[in-house]
């Protein structure tokens, strides 16, 4: 019998109004995914949700049957900041997604989960988190298949579930500077908010106008989207038993379900990837990190 793969939804990266996000997690409690992690990973400065509204969708999530996972920020400048992520780590309802050093360092000896923006490229600094009490590791997105099998072979000890970034763009960086701010001529103290006005980032262009990257205030990210339907085989075969999906603003459920039909259901692989380019998703689609290759390559092109 072919393994089962438990579909997961990361936090929310770009900035949504409150009415928008709310709409989308409930849409979230009737799709086939286990696991939903929440909170505010790029800048403490939204505000459209509150610590204890984050708290609140996370115990309604619960009630519906789904895994909740609270994500703490990937960048941490302040006092303030350090002390809402110990408030975060803190609480023992949910399990947390560390995100930075600070963080894995206050979760020492409690289970949690290694974010995506945590570098983690050998073995060994695997097995020293997995000693501090992390139980999962979502892998930098830029690692390709082959490397997750070799960091976290089948079998080793203590266990520590993988969980691939499967779909969504990808968040390649972030910095003290305020990029969407900068596009509107503004300061990061004084940005108004514009990133809200841009619900899957700010698409930036080459100077042959192709899309090339996506600028969501703090954090760059790619202009394609990660596709990993292709790699259906290669991650069968791997370590991996977990699919991450970053949240995009039109055609998520349709995403989710796409893929729950090709790793849980058999269905094709290829009719399943034509269909998603039918969505109207916001960019093209890419897996060439999942190959070893550069980020942009699509291997269905």
């Amino acid at each position: 019998m072919a393994p089962r793969f438990e579909l997961s939804v990361g936090p929310l990266l770009t900035y949504w109004p409150r009415r928008q996000l709310t709409d989308f997690y409930a849409l979230l409690a009737d799709l086939p995914v286990a696991t939903i992690t929440l909170g505010e990973v790029v800048c403490s400065r939204r505000h459209e949700m509150k610590a204890e509204d984050w708290m609140a969708l996370a115990r309604d999530l619960a009630a519906a049957g789904k895994e909740v996972v609270l994500a703490t920020q990937a960048l941490i400048e302040s006092e303030a900041e350090l002390r809402t992520m110990h408030r975060l780590a803190d609480q023992d309802e949910f399990l947390v997604e560390a995100n930075d050093a600070a963080a894995l360092a206050h979760l020492a000896g409690r289970r949690f989960v290694i974010g995506p923006h945590v570098n983690v490229y050998s073995g060994a600094a695997l097995d020293e988190l997995a000693a501090l009490g992390a139980v999962r590791w979502v892998p930098p997105i830029e690692v390709p298949l082959e490397a997750m099998a070799a960091v976290n072979p089948p079998g080793r000890t203590p266990a520590v579930a993988t969980e691939v970034f499967a779909f969504g763009r990808m968040p390649l960086a972030i910095s003290a500077r305020c990029f969407t701010a900068r596009h509107y001529g503004l300061s990061r103290d004084e940005c108004g908010f514009r990133c809200i006005e841009h619900p899957d980032g700010l698409t930036l262009r080459t100077q042959d106008d192709e899309p090339f990257l996506a600028l969501n205030g703090l954090q760059t990210m790619s202009a394609r989207l990660m596709c990993a339907v292709p790699e259906h085989e290669a991650i069968l075969a791997s370590n991996v038993r977990r699919l991450r999906f970053s949240p995009v603003s039109t055609g998520f459920d349709s995403v989710v379900r796409a893929f729950d039909r090709v790793f849980n259901g058999g269905a094709d692989p290829d009719a399943e990837v034509k269909s998603l380019a039918g969505l109207g998703l916001p960019g093209g689609l890419a897996d060439g990190y999942l190959r070893r290759r550069a980020g942009v390559h699509w291997s269905c092109a």
